[in-house]
């Protein structure tokens, strides 16, 4: 049985069974990426809920494996050299979980850094516009009077939409007829921007004729489903 003790975030939140995969996580944009990633590869793994509403992701046994205090984050008790591993940001997960699979990442050396290239635009550009837009559309950021920061997010939202859209011509997925943990990066995040956040006819989303397809191509799978509710909130 794996030794799990060097990580205080398994004392806080127990193992079940410490030899398969510790998903700390909850189901948020960021968080379903993994979830989705582990249920698309048949990987075997324990979910653990991190309420970010009760502020769990800043204690300090969840802390010790992830310094930015987001979710999610992995501990692999089978790492390289089968040795424990602790991961966190969500784009290192998908790539490590794809590099030991062998799944969902093509083999050549072109098309994986081309993949991982889409993973990187969605962590620089994607997440971080799509959030600043939810914040100032349909949280706090509502009721601040100035709109400058609503009006930046919206334009560059509607933008980076645009990327995709025009990255999608001729294909089915961002790499093509294959999806890719490039596709399990983004969909969470347009999901939400038109459902969670409502922000659609904010960026006109209806104007889009690919990437509303590409999504429900991705929402079809049994896997995506299954990821979107896991770990199942409190």
């Amino acid at each position: 049985m794996s030794d799990l003790s060097a990580f205080p975030v398994a004392s806080r939140w127990p193992a079940k069974n410490p030899d398969i995969i510790q998903l700390y996580s909850l189901p948020t944009p960021n968080g379903v990426k993994v979830s989705i990633m582990l249920e698309e590869t048949g990987l075997p793994y324990e979910p653990h809920l991190i309420d970010i509403g009760k502020n769990e992701s800043w204690t300090p046994e969840y802390l010790a494996l992830n310094p930015n205090g987001k979710i999610p984050a992995i501990i692999d008790p089978h790492g390289p050299g089968d040795k424990p591993l602790g991961l966190f940001e969500s784009g290192a997960i998908l790539l490590y979980l794809a590099e030991k699979t062998g799944k969902l990442i093509p083999a050549d050396a072109a098309g994986r850094y081309e993949t991982i290239e889409w993973v990187f635009f969605q962590m620089a550009f994607i997440g971080p516009m799509f959030g600043q837009l939810g914040f100032f559309h349909k949280f706090a950021g509502k009721d601040i009077e100035d709109k400058r920061p609503l009006e930046r997010y919206r334009a560059e939202s509607k933008r980076l939409l645009g990327v995709i859209e025009t990255r999608l011509e001729g294909r089915d997925y961002i790499m093509g007829a294959d999806y890719s943990i490039a596709d399990i990066s983004m969909l969470g995040w347009v999901r939400n921007l038109i459902g969670f956040y409502g922000a659609g006819e904010l960026v006109d989303y209806a104007s889009f004729r690919r990437v509303p397809g590409w999504l429900e191509r991705c929402l079809r799978r049994p896997a995506v489903q299954r990821g979107l509710e896991i770990p199942k909130r409190g």
